[in-house]
């Protein structure tokens, strides 16, 4: 078991290069399994979500092969592999995305039903929906997804869900849809930027894909699609981490490797809240002010501000002045973080998917507990902006979706350190 240990109240001050997108890094090598060839594939984030999906990928006859650092070299070496087993995919939902692909070129899956971070009910029945609507024939059984089909044809799919569109989904349809004969449109897509980045990857290997980034894509199936050299975009999330790291410590930090026009809402948002954010593609500026101001925020599908941004600026709203709301609208009981924040002195109240937060002066560091990866990542920002030592244990969280992040605080000044137990 592992903890880290925190000695909070020091500026972080220096640059901080952002790794690849560890939420496009999965659909695209998943999406390999469609390929004939080899790809290489760049930047590619040094995870554990990422080690896991090439297990996946190695039992489904693949081969990868780390060529040079943040690059992965990748090809299908046997196609008679489909079933993705439970010991590799309980590890993380994002496993679910090899779905798509198997159906789409190997016409069979067995796919364990996924795990992951507990933050609420994550329904898998969109994925479903839009498969058998492309011909597939799915049934769930011993806690696997058991999916076959003779051949996929092109249909027309509404992904909206009762919390908005599903990202993952949509790439599995779309990816099932690349190989299918006809066209395919897909109503109510996600139009987050992972979503367009494995578009992007499937059009340069041969795929006829319009409309990503928007609501409604556009597919027509081709016969078959050729490896290529891709880079996967930067990590949005994992920069917006980084922003307000340093902003709650009051430093000032440049981030290097970033696409600015991913992180608009964040970036207003933080500004609303009074951090000093200058900038433009490729890297940005950031710095906290003394206080800071409350702000209401309602996470939503992109563009909106991110889910998965929730947990860290519900921590540095906890040192802002006056009373902040933030209201969870895609997963409403992610709010395990906020009973931790308490333990750190946060004055926080949740109820029906929203979190009403008194703003304390500073918080005390603690010993506290990860539940699930951003939760991970708003506890060690709580932990470098309090008075004293914080501990956070449960670590193996946070390793899912930062790359050696104590190293890269560690570099910017932050008296942080990882401790076995």
């Amino acid at each position: 078991m592992e903890k880290m240990v925190i000695e909070g109240g020091v500026p972080l001050k220096g640059e901080v290069e952002i790794n690849g997108a560890k939420n496009a890094a999965l659909p695209i090598l998943a999406s390999c399994i469609l390929l004939e060839g080899k790809s290489c594939l760049g930047n590619i984030p040094d995870l554990t979500d990422v080690t896991t999906l090439c297990s996946i990928l190695n039992v489904l006859g693949l081969k990868t092969e780390q060529k040079a650092e943040k690059s992965l070299d990748i090809c299908v070496e046997d196609e008679s592999g489909v079933t993705a087993p439970y010991e590799l995919v309980r590890k993380m939902r994002g496993s679910i995305c090899v779905l798509g692909p198997l159906i789409g070129k190997r016409k069979r899956a067995k796919v364990s039903l996924p795990g992951g971070c507990v933050i609420g009910n994550r329904a898998i029945d969109l994925h479903i929906k839009g498969l058998e609507a492309l011909g597939a024939r799915i049934k769930i059984e011993a806690g696997y997804i058991i999916a076959e089909a003779d051949e996929l044809k092109g249909a027309e799919i509404d992904l909206a869900g009762a919390h908005g569109p599903t990202v993952l989904g949509t790439c599995n349809v779309m990816m099932a849809a690349v190989l299918a004969k006809g066209r395919t449109v897909i109503i109510n897509a996600a139009r987050e930027p992972e979503v367009q980045d494995t578009a992007n990857f499937l059009i340069k290997a041969g795929a006829k894909i319009e409309g990503a980034g928007r609501s409604e894509i556009r597919i027509d199936g081709v016969k078959e699609l050729k490896g290529v050299e891709y880079d996967i975009i930067p990590d949005r999330i994992e920069a917006g981490t980084f922003m307000i790291a340093g902003a709650i410590t009051k430093g000032d930090v440049t981030l290097k490797n970033i696409r600015f026009e991913n992180l608009t809402t964040t970036v207003n948002k933080l500004r609303e809240i009074g951090v000093g954010i200058t900038g433009n593609n490729g890297s940005c500026r950031v710095f906290g002010s003394e206080r800071f101001k409350p702000a209401e925020i309602t996470t939503l599908p992109y563009p909106g501000v991110p889910t998965d941004m929730q947990a860290q600026l519900t921590a540095l709203l906890s040192v802002a002045d006056g009373v902040s709301t933030v209201s969870e609208t895609i997963f409403p009981d992610r709010f395990m973080h906020t009973f931790e924040l308490a333990r750190m002195g946060a004055r926080i109240k949740t109820e029906n998917g929203c979190a009403i937060i008194n703003g304390v002066e500073s918080l005390t560091g603690a010993t506290v507990m990860a539940s699930d990866l951003r939760a991970s990542a708003s506890l060690i920002i709580a932990g470098l902006g309090a008075k004293g030592v914080t501990e956070v244990d449960r670590l193996y969280h946070i390793d899912r979706g930062y790359e050696k992040i104590e190293e890269k605080l560690s570099k910017l000044g932050a008296g942080i350190e990882r401790k076995k137990y």
